[in-house]
């Protein structure tokens, strides 16, 4: 009765799920914990931390982006109300939208900060500036600075709230619904249909 219709993701789509929520979820941590710090050494290691795990959540979130454009996902569950259809491909959207913004606009900023510090990937490299932006004359990059960083912390508050959102939908999916929703992004985990096959 299923053949045909895939009724999980990939193993590739879960790594890209479950890693780029879990760096999320830290860098926000990080990113709300550092952010009152005095200016000290402190706080300018844990920005380098924070920058660095924010690219990376960038590239992986470009990368998912494409498997995601180029791979199927399993079907919404056909007695799905619309209302709740439309919910989660909104939050899908707007997710997808987050993973990439909240990064990218860090990126920015530190592009056209002012003080010119590296950004020091993981203490491996310099990771390069957006030359355009770094370029720009100080006075421009000073006027600048607190648009940029009111972006950065609206897009980091949206995910905030969005993500226990995110959790409550699957838990309603698997314990009110029981359509296994959150089955089909955990490993290993058996659903009803499988098992029907």
């Amino acid at each position: 009765m299923n053949d045909g219709i895939r009724l999980r993701y990939g193993t590739v789509a879960m790594l890209f799920h479950w890693g780029i929520a879990a760096l999320l979820i830290a860098n926000i941590v990080l990113g709300l914990y550092f952010a009152d710090l005095p200016p000290d050494a402190w706080k300018g290691e844990l920005a380098q931390w924070h920058k660095s795990i924010g690219l990376t959540v960038l590239v992986l979130s470009i990368l998912r982006l494409v498997w995601r454009l180029t791979h199927s996902v399993p079907p919404l569950p056909e007695d799905l109300p619309w209302h709740l259809r439309m919910a989660a491909r909104l939050s899908h959207y707007l997710f997808y939208f987050l993973v990439v913004a909240i990064p990218l606009t860090g990126w920015i900023m530190v592009s056209a900060s002012a003080s010119g510090r590296p950004t020091v990937f993981f203490h491996l490299f310099n990771w390069p500036h957006i030359s355009v932006l770094a370029d720009l004359p100080r006075q421009q990059k000073v006027g600048m600075h607190d648009t940029l960083v009111s972006v950065h912390v609206v897009l980091a508050w949206t995910a905030i709230v969005l993500i226990p959102l995110h959790v409550a939908a699957a838990l309603y999916h698997q314990f009110i619904r029981r359509d296994e929703l959150l089955l089909r992004m955990l490993p290993y985990r058996r659903m009803r249909a499988e098992t029907m096959r």
